[in-house]
């Protein structure tokens, strides 16, 4: 129905815009992520999610489109609504969650407000086929020993004591430099002792 709105920002609080787009104000809620590019008075553009549920409306509002999808995304997994799949994309990217559900890390949920471990797993589990296929993990991620090295490598760092965002992070941004578990957890260690 909306795709996005352009507007000035006239208000921010908690985690609710008020977006002025010709004269009618529109109260849309956003992630931490979006709200820090945002200022009062400054012209904007949201992506938007007009989300219905139990005669309520609300609107989501993202910066870019691939955020956008990735929170209709978590939408569709198994009591995941759009107040926990906000607090996901308030604290993790969508090359974060991309990256978590490429190498099975359940961890790298684990600082989102109001998600346990079962949900975590949850998620990657119901986002591994549609999250892969459509952003591109399904081909080199997921090749055979590829993901299993990479969960591998990330499990050890949550292990070494790293939270599981960061070794996350660093484990995918070596993607494709290592040839086995030991060489990328060494290149991993390397790159967080930095």
């Amino acid at each position: 129905m909306y795709d996005y709105f352009r507007g000035k920002v006239m208000r921010r609080a908690g985690n609710r815009v008020t977006l002025d787009v010709q004269g009618i104000g529109y109260e849309v809620h956003v992630g931490e992520l979006t709200q820090r590019t945002l200022r009062d008075g400054m012209d904007a553009t949201l992506y938007i999610h007009l989300h219905l549920a139990e005669g309520v409306m609300a609107l989501y509002g993202f910066a870019d489109d691939g955020e956008r999808e990735m929170f209709r995304k978590l939408l569709t997994v198994s009591r995941v609504g759009p107040k926990l799949a906000l607090a996901v994309l308030s604290r993790l990217t969508p090359g974060d969650i991309v990256a978590a559900v490429a190498t099975d890390n359940a961890s790298a949920f684990d600082g989102v407000s109001g998600m346990g471990k079962k949900t975590a797993a949850r998620v990657i589990l119901e986002l591994r086929e549609s999250v892969g296929s459509e952003w591109g993990i399904a081909s080199a991620a997921t090749a055979a020993g590829h993901a299993d090295m990479q969960a591998e490598a990330v499990a050890a760092l949550v292990a070494l004591g790293y939270d599981g965002l960061s070794a996350t992070r660093t484990v995918s941004s070596l993607r494709g430099e290592a040839e086995s578990v030991e060489s990328l957890l060494r290149l991993a260690l390397k790159k967080m002792a930095k």
